[in-house]
């Protein structure tokens, strides 16, 4: 791994941790059982990609040289989001499973029931701490609407959205044991992870816009959208030929479980070679989309590339 990608990981997730450490309820606040069950999933490790992406958004579009302040509270919040995720997709009713980042699972180390309560909590303790930034009011409520639709099943305020990750996992679920197509695979992937990649890069945008003299504010949110939409494919795309060529202890978790429930992934439709293919030029389409800002990009870059080139 380069070592600028590293430097970026290790200062990222401190950052991230640090926060979390801070907005968490400690394992001695009652009820115990549910903030041990939030804090067994979301310290159990993980690359805490989504918060540096949206810290290092934030950094670029601030034109400043470290991270804002406050913004690794965002990306905290967006972790919690990410961790709620995993908690519910690992239960027996979606994706049954008994090993995430490399620990077991929370409903295998807390039953059902808390599990459950420990992903409805995260996701609301990241809304309080989103509602809680100190950004002027506008920018707070277009976080807010950015990450709420970004989750959502894709009904908007005024007219029908494309899915996000909840209706991803819906379209994943219903989808389960059917021939995969093009169509299908690439709206799945989209909506279950893609879109939870591209709003903690608008959000960090937004929170970096606040903090920063850009008159242009749409166009940075377009070209940082369309850098999270490209960055966000290729990174599902990577992770489903990863779950197809890497064994569970690589992984992290249960490995070959795509194949053996016959989802819906890019190589089941592409083959691994092409799929590699894609993804190195979903990644070069998202370089394009922030050629105008510079040197300043270049860490943003840097984490797009390793998206394709990881191992796990």
């Amino acid at each position: 791994m380069d070592s600028t990608v590293q430097n970026l990981l290790l200062s990222g997730a401190q950052l991230t941790d640090a926060a979390l450490e801070r907005l968490l309820p400690s394992p001695d606040t009652l009820p115990h059982s549910i903030h041990r069950a939030m804090r067994h999933s979301t310290f159990a490790g993980g690359k805490r990609l989504r918060p540096i992406l949206c810290m290092e958004a934030a950094r670029m579009v601030s034109g400043g040289t470290t991270i804002p302040e406050g913004a690794p509270n965002l990306g905290a919040a967006l972790e919690m989001i990410h961790t709620y995720s995993l908690i519910h997709d690992d239960l027996p009713a979606l994706d049954n499973d008994d090993l995430r980042r490399g620990h077991p699972t929370c409903h295998v180390v807390f039953g059902e029931a808390i599990a459950i309560l420990a992903g409805d909590a995260l996701q609301t303790l990241a809304f309080q701490t989103i509602a809680a930034l100190p950004t002027p009011p506008a920018t707070t409520v277009a976080i807010l609407r950015e990450v709420s639709l970004a989750i959502g099943t894709g009904v908007g305020p005024n007219s029908p959205l494309p899915p996000g990750m909840i209706g991803g996992q819906v379209v994943d679920i219903e989808s389960e044991g059917k021939q995969p197509t093009s169509e299908l695979v690439e709206s799945i992937h989209r909506a279950k992870t893609g879109a939870l990649i591209t709003t903690a890069i608008v959000s960090g945008g937004l929170y970096g816009l606040a903090q920063s003299h850009h008159n242009n504010h749409e166009d940075t949110i377009t070209r940082l959208r369309t850098f999270g939409e490209k960055a966000g494919l290729a990174f599902q795309i990577v992770d489903d030929v990863l779950d197809m060529t890497q064994s569970s202890e690589e992984l992290g978790k249960t490995a070959g479980k795509d194949t053996a429930s016959i989802k819906a992934t890019w190589p089941a439709v592409y083959g691994i070679d092409q799929s590699l293919k894609d993804a190195n030029e979903l990644i070069a389409d998202a370089f394009e989309a922030l050629i105008p800002f510079g040197e300043a990009a270049t860490p943003l870059k840097s984490l797009a590339a390793y998206l394709v080139e990881r191992k796990h």
